[in-house]
């Protein structure tokens, strides 16, 4: 009898070691590896099927990149944190497990509902449970959660990835899971959150093959059975776990347990609220409503706050994506008093989380901020010199002292750093109109070797940016067709993102360049109704501008086009703003009104959109080949009735000029001309020899009859003449947006505009700034005077 006990438990002893071992090499060969490109194509659908409005948090695509990994596109989105989410298909389940869910429980009717909605949920989920730990690269020499080694006290508030400890391995992980399944119901809340803690210290490697055990889905339906037990220090504990077993950040007994945590902030102290979200945080879940009683209930820790809790707080809210109003005055008094004990990984995570959650603080705050920084920029890590440019770009703050050490680093720095970090250098600069060729041209010579790992939303924004900037093709020969060709193969991507490839295309018009396989799939009808169906952004004046560059820039053009009623509508649009807005400048109205003067009545300038596709006013004026001033053409006009009901040629009530008429009057002798009208040589349409033959007889020219003359007594073949030597001006009154900065050099849409208004034929007369704003407190005659300068001087060259 006793040799076959013996021989039973040995025979089970064996199947059960056996098992173990399939257990183990699954776990060792799950289809999520690093290095299987099925995995690596799924991590890019899904990121993809992300929401457009969410910011990209990607610090490790801010420093090199090992040579040895995988350049697949995309393969940098699947690092945005250590906890970010990875498709992962189930492990190994047992299919004959006697210790189910469904025989083990007895729980009430109450609680049963409850839970099988949630784990009916979970069970169904496709989710992706987290990412394992990514080894980092040696020479990386930061990370987005690096101030949290700042200080010692960021202990007790954070979980630290890092220092998970491995205590157990895998054969002691499931004697855990075997006893779950013996103790069943009668297992307390103790006993739960112990059973969840110490797997928690298993190996990450090894955490897939219990989170596919049976018997660990039903250790957690015993926790949320246990959840409102739990004491404070237990279910932080349990969330810990979560945190370390990777488990999926869409696995609806996370719900609960957010509820749960929302019930119980008011319980809790300052440092359990913050180690609660940066858990949270961890596990890649969004929880609004917890973050909404953590605002809540914060307020009255604020007192309290030292250097380490301020910049957590400012982390977690930037995570979150949002402040609410009441919260920003008392962060910016609180970061102004401990401003000068942060140290530099802080300032970067600090500015970070301003950014990220939009916290707008006063000038004066966000340039002591930035002079904090300065003062230890060569402490600071690449990634956290990044985040304060994000926040400058912001803040559009020109703290100059910064951005001449951004000359000095950047060029330095440049080689190591990632794509995402060099495009939001260069996108920086352009927001801030700040043009320094050290800067630019270290970038431009980093791109190529990083251009793999660039998403379309990269390459666009750094096309937009040099080109903003005006960094020419001849400057940086490989550039642009570095950039254009990461656009191409990102074709895909601008199905659910077509505002990437509009903004690539615009950047490349701005320095002359028009991929035509780019600009037929942008102008395309399937691109335009995708780019016009999106809820969120209005993409028609970007299409409408594409559109009118490639028209005047490609004469041969015989690709897609808009169509008529979309260019009449988008006009009408982009008119009645600038009517509003732009027309009602006081330095667009004055030099209008001192033009009328000086050229002789409002009929001569005209206010209006001469190129409606570059979204600008300028004041038109004609003037014939002796300079002297011509009304402006009515078929010119705007689409706004206003405009013409008020125009020169609607007051005309001339007669018309007949052949008798004229005969008429060349039989007219000896009047002469009185010396008041002389001035009105000046308004002569046609310096024509037999028009002057006219004007010799001696007829009375009255206003009303030079205006008759001029609406309807010229012969064709005099109009046509005319028209040839009739040139156009387009007076533009400028502003300090319109240049880099501190400089005279135009930015990327007003180049492209000038160029633009020279190929319709127009002379640009420019009323610069830094002349015209000053002349505005001066006297008319010094306007008149400037103008007249401006006008006809400028005609000579």
């Amino acid at each position: 009898m006793s040799a076959t006990l013996l021989f039973h438990h040995e025979a089970k002893r064996r199947l059960y070691a056996h098992i173990q071992r399939i257990l183990i090499f699954r776990a060792q060969h799950l289809p999520s590896s690093r290095g299987d490109g099925e995995p690596k194509r799924e991590e890019e659908k899904e990121r993809t099927e992300q929401p457009s409005s969410t910011l990209v948090y990607n610090p490790s695509a801010y420093y090199r990149v090992r040579t040895g990994q995988s350049s697949a596109p995309g393969r940098f989105n699947a690092e945005e944190e250590p906890y970010s989410n990875l498709p992962f298909k189930p492990a190994y389940r047992q299919q004959s497990n006697p210790y189910s869910i469904s025989s083990s429980r007895q729980l009430s009717s109450a609680k049963n509902t409850l839970l099988n909605l949630a784990f009916s949920k979970a069970g169904s989920d496709t989710g992706p449970p987290s990412t394992p730990h990514i080894p980092k690269d040696p020479n990386v020499k930061g990370e987005p959660r690096a101030f949290q080694r700042c200080r010692p006290e960021y202990g007790s508030m954070t979980h630290d990835p890092s220092h998970h400890s491995s205590a157990i391995d895998l054969n002691e992980a499931l004697l855990l899971l075997h006893k779950v399944s013996v103790l069943k119901g009668s297992m307390g809340p103790s006993d739960v959150a112990l059973f969840l803690c110490k797997l928690g210290q298993l190996p990450r490697e090894r955490s897939a093959v219990v989170r596919g055990d049976t018997r660990f889905n039903m250790l957690l339906r015993y926790s949320v059975e246990s959840l409102q037990s739990f004491t404070l220090p237990q279910l932080l504990d349990v969330l810990r776990a979560f945190v370390n077993l990777g488990l999926p950040h869409s696995h609806s007994l996370l719900g609960l347990f957010e509820i749960e945590f929302c019930r119980r902030a008011s319980e809790m102290e300052l440092r359990q609220l913050l180690l609660a979200a940066d858990l949270w945080r961890c596990l890649g879940r969004s929880v609004p409503q917890y973050l909404e009683r953590l605002f809540d209930n914060i307020s009255r820790y604020f007192n309290q706050m030292g250097s380490p809790e301020l910049v957590q707080l400012l982390y977690i809210v930037g995570e979150g994506r949002r402040c609410p109003e009441a919260f920003i005055q008392p962060v910016e008094s609180l970061l102004l008093r401990h401003l000068n004990q942060l140290k530099a990984e802080e300032l970067g995570a600090v500015c970070l989380g301003l950014f990220k959650s939009q916290i707008r603080l006063s000038e004066r705050a966000a340039r002591i901020l930035v002079d904090r920084t300065h003062a230890v920029v060569k402490d600071m890590s690449d990634f956290a010199i990044v985040n304060v440019m994000k926040l400058m770009r912001f803040s559009y703050l020109d703290h100059l002292p910064w951005l001449e050490a951004m000359g000095c680093e950047i060029p330095g720095r440049a080689p190591q750093m990632g794509v995402q970090g060099l495009m939001h250098v260069v996108l920086a600069c352009s927001a801030l109109h700040y043009r320094d060729d050290r800067i630019l041209l270290a970038v431009a010579e980093r791109l190529p070797d990083v251009i793999t790992h660039c998403r379309s939303k990269d390459a666009a924004k750094m096309v937009w940016a040099f080109g903003t900037l005006g960094v020419h093709p001849s400057q940086c020969p490989n550039l642009y067709p570095c950039l254009t060709a990461a656009l191409r193969e990102r074709q895909g991507e601008f199905q659910r993102f077509p505002e990437h490839l509009l903004t690539g295309l615009l950047g490349l018009a701005f320095v002359g360049q028009f991929p035509h396989d780019l600009v037929s799939l942008a102008l395309s009808t399937e691109f335009i109704t995708k780019a016009c169906g999106s809820q969120e952004l209005e993409l028609k004046k970007d299409l409408f501008t594409l559109d009118g560059s490639v028209g005047l820039e490609l004469p041969m053009w015989t690709g897609p086009r808009l169509s008529h009623s979309m260019i009449t509508e988008v006009t009408k649009e982009l008119w009645d703003f600038a009517r509003s807005d732009i027309c009602q400048k006081p330095e667009v109205v004055e030099a209008e009104a001192m033009l009328q003067k000086l050229l002789g009545g409002e009929r001569f300038v005209r206010k209006r959109m001469i190129l409606p596709h570059l979204r600008s006013v300028d004041l038109e004026v004609h003037l014939d080949r002796n300079d002297q001033p011509l009304p402006v053409s009515p078929e010119h006009q705007t689409l706004s009735k206003d405009t013409s009901a008020h125009g020169w040629e609607g007051k005309l009530s001339g007669v018309p000029l007949t052949d008798d008429l004229l005969a008429q009057l060349t039989n007219i002798k000896n009047v002469p001309v009185h010396p008041s009208n002389t001035p009105l040589q000046r308004c002569k349409v046609e310096p024509v020899h037999e028009r002057e033959s006219i004007f010799n007889v001696g007829v009375d020219l009255t206003d009303d009859l030079v205006m008759a003359m001029t609406k309807s007594g010229i012969s064709s073949s005099q109009r046509d003449r005319s028209k040839a030597s009739v040139v156009r001006l387009a007076v533009q009154v400028t502003n300090r947006n319109q240049y880099c900065y501190r400089s005279h050099r135009l930015l990327g849409l007003h180049a492209l505009k000038r160029r633009q208004l020279e190929l319709a034929g127009y002379r640009v007369v420019e009323l610069p700034h830094w002349e015209w704003f000053p002349l505005l407190r001066r006297s008319h005659a010094e306007k008149l005077a400037y103008l007249h300068c401006k006008i006809f001087s400028d005609s000579k060259k």
